[in-house]
């Protein structure tokens, strides 16, 4: 039998070949679920003429996907969830009162503080720019506002979700992978969270002057005029999603907690807006489209359910799939090592921590791989220079995760590019806190982490 024996050849070999596939897939506009399909095919047979038994291969693709069976049950239920939100009258009670609260205010400024609290409870970005996202856009066209500049700061809002919101795949991710809780991880994020949001409002409050919705916006009102028509509307609806936040804050279990937003969403569906329990289903499974009297406001009340996420799934499953496979035989733990090797600091580690997880997000077109593999590989080295995990979840979550919308060929920047007719280098200039994060991360969250140091040092 031939020795296991691997090198950083086969490495780049492999990592070539994956960017191949993915752009092969982008061209063919095609779902990158088969780039990372011919990926692991291609490292599986690669590794067989390295050694390793078809067997063994077998069991390191099996074991990474069985390690994350309950992440892919979450992804399902919060398809099914933001469905049910939009049927029960949750989410149009949200954008009712947010465009309630947006008169006479700096427009570009209240979409981008809007956007993001919407983003929080709907818990995808993607999901965000394409319901309250593309209603903004369309009543700011109305007042004049630049549609690159108005999607910049609709994007940095969205973006909130993959980083912060308790039903948001990507954070629920980050948090499986590191081995962190979301109660744990949100304090250690509020280190850069709080002073970049703050940064961002000031920025969009000065590229904002002059751009005000006057009082007689009829376009906000013909939005919310549909919504009271199509819905039963009531500020009690957003208990439900305050409900799942504190639940969330509080550290119970995310499926848990979701499932309950879920049942809950149900309830009112039939309790409140009187839909029979076969439509509810059918909302879940197959997804929730808007039957208001505004045809624009339908092509935002909409979700594709379980259903559309079965794609998510595959896709997430691709990446783990090649990860765990190279993962287990050595051949990133022989890259990584390669590049943190001779890191002896806490900022030197944030900083390749970041490089890392950007370079992965850009190199394959998701943010997936860019939260899995350093999520999984740096905690022991995390250990070794005295940082804790939930250093490593906010530094991934600053760096690769929020820079996804910004690269031209990612899957969000190509979705946010369809959904809104935007190309990415008209917005991506305006999408400030995709910018300084990754910079707040570097600056900010190291030298936070470089004085607790100084202070364990000098006792």
């Amino acid at each position: 039998m031939k020795n296991n024996h691997v090198t950083k050849k086969d490495a780049n070999i492999i990592a070539i070949a994956t960017l191949v596939f993915i752009g092969g897939c982008i061209l063919l506009n095609a779902s990158l679920f088969w780039s990372f399909l011919c990926s692991v095919v291609f490292a599986y047979l690669l590794l067989l003429r390295r050694g390793f038994s078809a067997y063994a291969l077998g069991q390191m693709i099996t074991e990474g996907l069985i390690e994350c069976k309950p992440f892919f049950l979450l992804i399902l239920l919060i398809g099914a969830t933001v469905s049910i939100w939009l049927s029960s009258g949750v989410v149009p009670a949200m954008i009712y009162y947010g465009f309630q609260y947006m008169q006479e205010m700096n427009f570009l400024l209240a979409a981008f503080l809007i956007t993001s609290l919407m983003a929080i409870f709907i818990g995808t970005a993607v999901g965000t720019v394409s319901t309250i996202g593309i209603a903004l856009l369309g009543i700011g066209r109305g007042f004049g506002i630049p549609e690159g500049m108005l999607l910049g700061a609709i994007v940095s809002g969205a973006y909130l979700a993959d980083k912060i919101s308790p039903i948001s795949g990507l954070l629920n991710l980050t948090l499986s992978t590191t081995q962190t809780t979301y109660k744990e991880t949100l304090k250690s994020m509020a280190k850069t969270l709080i002073p970049v949001y703050l940064l961002t409002a000031a920025i969009y409050t000065m590229l904002g002057e002059g751009y005000s919705v006057s009082a007689d916006a009829g376009t906000l009102m013909d939005y919310q005029t549909a919504i009271l028509q199509g819905f039963n509307i009531s500020p009690l609806l957003l208990l439900l999603p305050l409900g799942v936040l504190c639940l969330t804050i509080a550290g119970v279990k995310i499926i848990p907690t979701i499932s309950l937003g879920l049942i809950g969403g149900i309830i009112i569906s039939i309790g409140m807006q009187k839909m029979t329990f076969n439509h509810v289903i059918g909302a879940m499974v197959f997804g929730f489209r808007g039957n208001t009297a505004s045809i624009e406001l339908n092509k935002i009340l909409y979700s594709g359910g379980i259903v559309a996420m079965i794609e998510v799934v595959l896709i997430v499953a691709g990446a783990i799939a090649l990860s765990s496979l190279l993962e287990r035989c050595g051949l990133i733990k022989l890259v990584v090592n390669k590049v943190i090797d001779r890191v002896k600091s806490k900022r030197q580690l944030i900083l390749k921590t970041g490089m890392i997880s950007s370079i992965l997000t850009v190199a394959t077109c998701d943010q997936a791989v860019g939260i899995i593999i350093p999520g999984r590989l740096l905690q022991t080295k995390y250990t070794e220079v005295g940082l804790d995990n939930k250093a490593l979840a906010r530094t991934i979550s600053d760096t690769g995760t929020i820079i996804a919308p910004l690269i031209p060929w990612n899957v969000n920047a190509l979705i946010i590019g369809m959904i809104s007719g935007i190309a990415t280098i008209n917005y991506a200039p305006y999408a400030v806190l995709c910018y300084i994060f990754p910079l707040a991360t570097l600056a900010i969250g190291g030298g936070f982490e470089f004085k607790k140091q100084r202070r364990v040092e000098k006792a």
